[in-house]
């Protein structure tokens, strides 16, 4: 054999073997991509010595030779893996900024769209109110009608541009990084009682009922005063739309993770009829207002407006580490929403 005809061989079987690794890594690659990115040297190396092998071979070199050759050719298989494992690790990298990037792209986008819905709602709001208080100020100034209305009138427009102001003040305390909740040991039953006895009179002038259940006492460390809002916006939500004649059900219970960790439980449960399951994921957003088959809200009461008093609670359970959810309730146990707060407990020191 001549040495074109060796360069052909090496070539054909270096091109064979390639070929076949190729499309194994392509097959690897679809379900782990870092150990396609570092067995892919090996494929080359392996082409090449393939290649290199036969081609000694078919020129009849000794086996002595050829083991020499092929020895040599296996000895770069470790530099070949070596550098195998500093592409799949920067691949990785990679890889990880890229999404890292892209994810905080999307999360300012979104934060941004939410900005600009939140001023809009809020700008909407506080609109009603104010040019209710000039209507009644002008109408006050020309003399036209009774001032022991209009006055009364005037600080309750008041009032709830008060409560508009208030939310937003306190969601934004609750969205910078700087806040944390100041912990103190708390009897939850006890701020359940307090929150309810605070919304009763909201509940009397509705006709709704509240019913409330410990499962068992718990004392961990909490913010009072945030969760104390977090329970009297969630009383308010589930009273306002709730028809007369219903009920609100809150209850507190104390439940085990896997690992043995403890979580407060705190539910409250109305008869507002329901939400679409499409607006669910939608409850907790500042200025959102389902159009799906809740009873439409009563009231001028603390909180209401904007739409803020929901993002407040989900606020107040991300700054204790929990979390804030609501589902749907069926019937026979009723047709209304559940919502659900859950605080990890901490130990009172």
């Amino acid at each position: 054999m001549n040495d074109l005809e060796g360069v052909l061989l090496s070539v054909s079987v270096a091109a064979a073997v390639g070929a076949v690794g190729a499309v194994a890594l392509f097959a690897l690659a679809r379900r782990r991509v870092a150990l396609a990115a570092t067995l892919a040297p090996l494929v080359v190396v392996g082409s090449v010595a393939a290649g290199v092998y036969a081609s000694a071979q078919a020129m009849f070199l000794s086996d002595a030779d050829s083991t020499t050759v092929l020895l040599l050719l296996l000895a770069t298989v470790p530099v070949a893996l070596a550098v195998g494992l500093v592409l799949t690790a920067r691949i990785r990298a990679v890889t990880a900024a890229a999404a890292a990037e892209k994810a905080a792209r999307e999360r300012d986008r979104e934060i941004e769209v939410r900005r600009r819905e939140l001023v809009s709602w809020v700008s909407h709001d506080l609109r009603t109110p104010l040019a209710a208080v000039r209507a009644l100020a002008e109408a006050l100034e020309d003399g036209v009608g009774p001032v022991d209305e209009h006055v009364p009138r005037i600080l309750a427009e008041n009032r709830r541009m008060a409560a508009m102001v208030d939310d937003l003040l306190t969601l934004s305390r609750l969205q910078s990084p700087a806040t944390t909740p100041r912990r103190e040991p708390v009897a939850v039953a006890d701020l359940a009682s307090d929150a309810i006895a605070g919304a009763q009179p909201l509940a009397d002038a509705g006709g709704v009922t509240l019913t409330w259940d410990v499962a068992e006492p718990v004392v961990t460390a909490l913010d009072a005063q945030q969760v104390g809002r977090a329970l009297e916006n969630l009383l308010v939500n589930a009273i306002r739309h709730t028809p007369p004649g219903g009920t609100v059900r809150v209850a507190v219970a104390s439940e085990a993770d896997p690992g043995g960790a403890r979580t407060v439980v705190i539910g409250v449960e109305d008869e507002c009829g329901g939400i679409p399951e499409a607006d669910l994921g939608r409850v907790f957003e500042a200025g959102w207002r389902s159009s799906g088959a809740r009873t439409p809200e009563r009231g001028d009461s603390p909180g209401s407006g904007a739409g803020l008093g929901l993002s407040i609670v989900r606020g107040v359970a991300e700054a204790h580490g929990g979390t804030a959810s609501v589902t749907n309730v069926p019937p026979p146990t009723g047709e209304g929403c559940r919502f659900t707060l859950r605080l990890p407990t901490t130990s009172p020191k």
